[in-house]
């Protein structure tokens, strides 16, 4: 027997997934994978340092030191730190100790939306510093002082960074994907942080138990006020949820207060819209089809929408103050606990504007329901 081909850029080596052109063996689970690689003759900018204008929490600063030291021992972390914990914070010491040595940093995220502001905000949290995005359609430039990235781009630098932070690891089209670990695996030099606020227990024990990596946990939102807790209502018909939906938004005009309305699908976001658009006229609808969803996010902000009926596309990585949720069919399969957990973490982000409702509305109370209202005052226990 011949030796197994083992795909070189996603690790591949299952054979229905390997293809043969003139006898020569290629990767079908990765083929669409092709474009320029990064090479490491970029040299780190000179003289980068933080440029913030508020302080890190005492949490914030002990969590922020240990990434640093466990960093300088070479170990990979898990950071799990509930919603609005304020987690991009944390790895900003271990960035700077990273520029002050010429170490190549990259900061990945499943969604290309959240890597465009993470870039933005990285640009103006550090002085002199060059700062690019790097996602499907915008690859012109792939080398920098650091490199905001979606996972899919991570296939563009081998063996190349000192320090990957890799956050919502538990998101969609991350999550799961055996391709996407694969290319984040190569893409490290040196050692990892990974992020999130809902965590599996698989993972939680790996980073437990194990000399070469560590757990760091953050329970307590930036503000040090609790999360929300979801309230669940249960409407057995369409026209009962209607009905509800309808009086909220009425409710929260009235009080000043932004809506977003969490549906499952695509479908369901501009359907729901439709029906209850003519009751309620200052809304909208978006989702991952919508050709200008950072116009109708601005709208929403200015209060030009009072209230948006959104699918996933807004359940990460978006900051409104004074933001009410309500998450309609919450008893759809969709919605495991970890879903529930994010779109909750939604609401009570915004210092001053700290309480929010968050409205589970469906047919039947779930298994998910329960969990996520569970894990969330478990963690405001903390307090």
């Amino acid at each position: 027997m011949g030796s197994v081909f083992i795909c070189p850029l996603c690790g591949n080596k299952d054979e229905k997934y390997i293809g043969y052109k003139n006898g020569v063996p290629y990767c079908r689970r990765c083929i669409s994978f092709i474009g320029r690689e990064a090479i490491e003759n970029y040299d780190i900018s000179d003289d980068i340092s933080i440029n913030i204008k508020y302080k890190l929490t005492k949490e914030q600063r002990r969590i922020s030191n240990e990434i640093l030291n466990n960093f300088k021992n070479k170990k990979n972390q898990l950071v799990y730190a509930v919603c609005g914990a304020g987690k991009t914070e944390l790895v900003f010491e271990v960035i700077e100790y990273c520029f002050k040595n010429k170490l190549k940093v990259g900061f990945a995220v499943p969604r290309r939306d959240v890597v465009i502001e993470l870039a933005k905000r990285f640009q103006s949290s550090y002085k002199n510093c060059n700062v690019i995005a790097v996602f499907g359609g915008n690859t012109t430039l792939i080398e920098a002082d650091l490199i905001c990235l979606t996972t899919h781009q991570l296939y563009r630098y081998d063996k190349y960074f000192d320090l990957l932070i890799l956050d919502e690891i538990d998101a969609f089209p991350y999550n799961g994907d055996e391709v996407l670990y694969n290319f984040f695996k190569r893409s490290v030099k040196g050692n990892y942080v990974l992020m999130t606020a809902t965590p599996t227990k698989e993972l939680l024990e790996e980073y437990s138990n194990n000399e070469h990596n560590c757990l760091l946990t953050l329970f307590t939102r930036y503000h040090n006020k609790p999360i929300p807790i979801p309230e669940i209502k249960i409407r057995p018909f369409l026209l009962f949820k209607l009905i509800f939906i309808i009086k909220k938004i009425k409710q929260y005009e009235k009080e000043n207060k932004p809506l977003l309305i969490f549906v499952p699908t695509i479908y369901t976001s501009k359907y729901l819209f439709n029906l209850i658009k003519n009751f309620a006229k200052h809304g909208y609808f978006i989702n991952s089809h919508s050709k200008d969803r950072k116009g109708i996010i601005e709208k929403f902000r200015k209060g030009e929408y009072t209230y948006l009926v959104a699918t996933a596309v807004l359940e990460r990585g978006v900051t409104i103050k004074n933001l009410q949720i309500i998450i309609f069919m919450a008893d759809n399969n969709i919605y495991n606990s970890s879903a529930l957990i994010q779109i909750s973490g939604r609401a009570g982000r915004v210092i001053n504007y700290t309480e929010g409702e968050v409205i589970f509305l469906g047919d039947k109370k779930t298994k998910a329901m329960e969990e996520s209202i569970e894990i969330i005052t478990n963690a405001n226990s903390h307090l």
